[in-house]
């Protein structure tokens, strides 16, 4: 009960966010950067309804898509984000907070970008044009990354239609914006460090590291290129806060102990994916 509210919370927060880019800093400066949000901007704009309407209007038809062609799992996965997106988008006010189109765009699509990845990382979806990728891979085995491709060109360019030049470009730089802030957020939030040590003291280092830090190691057998001798090498993947710990136990029992130190984004397994004591 208590993941499954963390996780509304954690829609809403998103929902929350996704609302105010596009009210306050995206839609004043008529910038459509691609999904239905961006589509109700340009059809606010010519049929005179307003977008938590149109959102609210086209997620119903994405909703019905998603149950009838991607099943019950993939509708309980959006249906949550897909109805509370109207409603927030009607309550947040439409009103300018940067009056710079450059700054407002930026901002707005940075903060579109957070609100996706935390929808992403929920396994939620806000609807619109989310949905149409998968359905597509699923019976035509286009690529997702083609069909939102796909889907997102044609809101761009009806707004070098409605609007004018410069919002087809500055939704086209939203759109780039939004998938750098993404990508940056979804590597790294799991960052881990992948850490190789060589040294005299490794029995009294490994048992430290799995006794006060709390992970694993393994021990890898080396031999050295200049003296031909055996060794052994350790082997530890922690999270960033635990890094430094890790420095401290190797200074303690041996200063010119040999180190490479790697960042890795994903780590699988016992101890990161699911908690079961060290790895």
């Amino acid at each position: 009960m208590f993941k499954w509210i963390k996780r509304i919370l954690a829609i809403c927060l998103a929902i929350g966010i996704m609302s105010v880019s596009v009210n306050m800093f995206l839609g004043p400066h008529n910038i459509a950067a691609g999904g239905l949000t961006g589509l109700s901007i340009i059809l606010e704009r010519l049929i005179f309804v307003d977008r938590s309407v149109i959102i609210m209007i086209g997620n119903a038809a994405v909703l019905i898509c998603a149950f009838v062609f991607l099943g019950k799992e993939m509708f309980l996965n959006t249906v949550i984000g897909a109805v509370l997106l109207p409603i927030v988008i009607g309550f947040v006010p439409h009103i300018t907070i940067i009056e710079d189109v450059m700054l407002s765009m930026v901002m707005g699509s940075a903060l579109f970008g957070i609100a996706v990845s935390i929808l992403y990382y929920n396994k939620a979806s806000s609807g619109g044009t989310a949905i149409p990728p998968l359905i597509f891979k699923k019976y035509f085995e286009l690529s997702t990354s083609v069909g939102l491709f796909v889907t997102d060109g044609i809101v761009v360019i009806l707004s070098l239609i409605v609007f004018s030049a410069e919002s087809f470009f500055y939704a086209v730089f939203s759109i780039f914006i939004t998938s750098v802030v993404m990508h940056y957020i979804e590597s790294g939030i799991n960052r881990k460090k992948m850490v190789y040590i060589i040294s005299d003291r490794n029995e009294a280092i490994r048992n430290d590291i799995m006794n006060k830090v709390g992970r694993g190691v393994t021990i890898i057998p080396i031999i050295g290129a200049y003296r031909q001798n055996p060794m052994q090498m350790l082997m530890v993947t922690l999270n960033m806060r635990n890094y430094q710990q890790l420095l401290t136990i190797v200074n303690k029992y041996d200063k010119e102990a040999f180190m490479i130190t790697d960042t890795v984004s994903d780590v699988f397994g016992r101890g990161f994916t699911y908690e079961s004591g060290s790895v």
